[in-house]
């Protein structure tokens, strides 16, 4: 069996990636959001994954760091609703200084010393891969000019009342558990380069969140976007 992996960031629907069948690939990986593609988050939905699909998508890394995080949270303590930011390293579709973007012209700025407000999917897409939590999220995406390394902002209302320590109690037991090598767990006064090389989709900052009340929560996750 020949496996592909699409991580051009270019072809990311199913019409374009069919030409690596037609290659000689038996199953293709997309490395990005899909319009048609169905989607998988490892530690969230791979296990409806059925061996007759060919070409699939693994989701962005925004989504990867997002969906095990509102996994946990939904599961054990309901989310009623859901904004999220990401904090997000410089990629390669940014340009060096000010130049044309037609998609997005906030976009075109100089990348190395703005932060650049841009829209994300991720949140939208974990109500693909989490049904449970279809149109209960959205969110937004900042640009900052680090190279590499983002971390998401998760601020959720919750359904179940419950304590910041009870929530990181939660989180460290599927990061020990289930979700071990997919959620990690930190206490350490971490900064994103500590994360660099991390194989892991998210790894929740215990210090760096916040509670306002029992229902109203800020949760922080890292992860290495270019991994």
């Amino acid at each position: 069996d020949e496996y592909v992996v699409e991580s051009s960031g270019v072809f990311t629907d199913k019409d374009n990636v069919a030409a690596h069948l037609k290659g000689g690939a038996k199953k293709v990986v997309i490395s990005a959001p899909s319009k048609d593609a169905p989607m998988f988050v490892v530690g969230v939905n791979e296990h409806e994954y059925k061996s007759d699909l060919d070409i699939v998508s693994n989701a962005s890394c925004t989504t990867n760091c997002l969906a095990p995080l509102a996994k946990v949270i939904n599961d054990r303590f309901g989310i009623v609703e859901g904004l999220m930011t990401t904090v997000h390293s410089i990629t390669a579709t940014q340009k060096t200084v000010d130049g044309p973007s037609m998609k997005d012209w906030r976009g075109g700025r100089a990348a190395s010393f703005n932060i650049i407000p841009s829209s994300t999917g991720a949140a939208k897409a974990v109500g693909k891969v989490l049904p449970a939590l279809n149109g209960k999220l959205t969110g937004m995406s900042f640009r900052v000019p680090t190279v590499d390394v983002s971390v998401v902002d998760l601020t959720v209302r919750l359904e179940k009342a419950a304590t910041y320590d009870e929530i990181k109690k939660a989180i460290r037991e599927e990061s020990e558990g289930k979700l071990k090598g997919i959620l990690g767990y930190t206490e350490d006064d971490v900064v994103s380069t500590d994360f660099v090389g991390d194989n892991r989709s998210s790894i929740f900052d215990a210090k760096a969140g916040i509670a306002l009340s029992d229902k109203f929560v800020k949760l922080v996750s890292w992860y290495d976007n270019e991994w």
